[in-house]
């Protein structure tokens, strides 16, 4: 089977970059997905077989969603034939699937790459299901984005969906070695220079080895050192989406960190988030949604001190007002946690809807007329600053619905003395008859 460039006619000779040139050419030397690629692996195993299933590769750039689809097709025997959601529009797919249709009346199997399928709108996903159905093709698409989100649920239900690694270190440094054995010479590069070389690829094979082929072309004499190669090649940006899935994956770690009280986590998520471009304000606004949720009464300064954060924020904007976000971060997170007035108020919701359009006991209904006086609203009721204690006991809750405790303080922190109040007050309330 061809690759791209001899597809192309192209002669040997022409310039490829390193990482075409050293693309995998067996599904065994893909590295860092052994879940998959593994004797044990599902494709391994449909390969072996020689009989394929349609199925997503979901996972981040670089990590051979691409090399896989052909390989596969490769392995399995199948003629590979590849579309871009990005370029490739309904003409392109009917000439696609007529082709297979040919293909298959001639007794050969189709495999049908779409790169970024998510990019296809629900219509065009649609169209897919029926030559699917049919086995016209084998569909293997490819995306970066959460297949559950941007994919229809029918063309979900006739596929499988696997997901790719980010690559780690030591995949990224078995990419390295081949580089060096192809070249043969070694990467300019000290010891702590590589290991930042590969922190640069941010689990990106194809972008390692576009580093990696930036730095065999300068050809420099003596190993570079850490400074050295950061003069030579930009980091580039955390893949961040503010408005996909990397958005609401980051922001629930930060929660998490936070509700999970480690300070040193949840300063990490947040610096992820400001780094990658978010929107500081967005940030303070989970941030005073946790002190309500997962702190509470346990440590009622928390919302004070989210909500002065994003004012500070507000008034000096940034990088200064970021400090304000860090500070209520390490707060928040080192303060005693509970959650009782979120679950209170939940169960709260749920008995109010139970119980319709109950009304208040005639006692502490407002009585501001003298005929409202005269029918009874208003009777009854006990000034509580006038009683013992301060604490009538009284009933507050409608007439004919048992009285519920929602409010379960937990003891923690400023909980422990509500607590206290709380279980003195019912024990008098007991004795009152309220």
């Amino acid at each position: 089977m061809t690759d791209l460039f001899e597809a192309a006619g192209l002669a040997p000779e022409t310039p490829r970059p390193l990482a075409d040139r050293l693309r995998p050419q067996a599904l065994g030397e893909v590295v860092g997905q052994d879940h998959l690629l593994g004797s044990d692996g599902p494709i391994a195993r449909m390969a072996a077989a020689r009989r394929l299933s349609s199925m997503i590769l979901w996972g981040p750039p670089g990590t051979g969603k691409t090399t896989i689809a052909r390989l596969l097709a490769k392995a399995a025997g199948y003629e590979f034939q590849q579309l871009s959601a990005v370029f490739s529009g309904v003409a392109d797919l009917k000439k696609a699937f007529e082709a297979a249709r040919a293909r298959r009346a001639s007794g050969h199997a189709t495999l049908l790459f779409v790169d970024e399928i998510h990019r296809f709108n629900r219509a065009q996903q649609d169209g897919f299901l029926p030559f699917v159905e049919e086995g016209i093709v084998t569909l293997v698409g490819a995306t970066t984005e959460n297949p559950s989100f941007e994919l229809n649920g029918a063309l979900l239900s006739r596929c499988q969906v696997y997901v790719l690694k980010r690559l780690n270190d030591e995949a990224l440094e078995s990419l390295l070695d081949k580089a060096e054995g192809f070249e043969g010479r070694p990467l300019p590069l000290d010891a702590d220079a590589r290991h930042a070389l590969i922190a640069m690829a941010d689990g990106d094979g194809r972008y390692l080895l576009t580093l990696a082929e930036v730095l065999f072309n300068i050809g420099s004499a003596e190993p570079m050192d850490t400074k050295q190669l950061s003069q030579v090649l930009q980091k580039r940006s955390p893949a961040y989406d503010k408005d996909r899935e990397e958005h609401y994956n980051l922001i629930s770690a930060l929660h998490k960190s936070v509700r999970g009280s480690d300070p040193d986590a949840a300063l990490y998520w947040l610096a992820r988030m400001l780094e990658g471009g978010e929107n500081p304000l967005f940030i303070a606004r989970r941030l005073v949604r946790m002190a309500a949720e997962d702190i509470g009464e346990a440590d009622p300064l928390s919302l004070l001190l989210a909500n002065a954060a994003k004012d500070t924020y507000d008034f000096l904007g940034s990088p200064e007002g970021e400090l304000a976000l860090a500070q209520v971060c390490v707060h928040m997170a080192a303060a005693p946690k509970s959650n009782a007035v979120y679950v209170a108020y939940n169960e709260a919701r749920r008995a109010a809807k139970e119980t319709g359009s109950l009304t208040p006991p005639s006692h502490i209904l407002n009585a501001p007329t003298k005929l409202m006086k005269q029918i009874g609203y208003g009777k009854g009721y006990n000034y509580d600053h006038d009683a013992e204690d301060g604490f009538s006991g009284q009933n507050y809750f409608p007439d004919g619905m048992e009285r519920r405790q929602f409010y379960r303080p937990k003891g923690e922190g400023s909980e422990g003395r509500v607590k206290e109040r709380l279980d003195r007050w019912a024990e008098l309330r007991a004795k009152r008859g309220g």
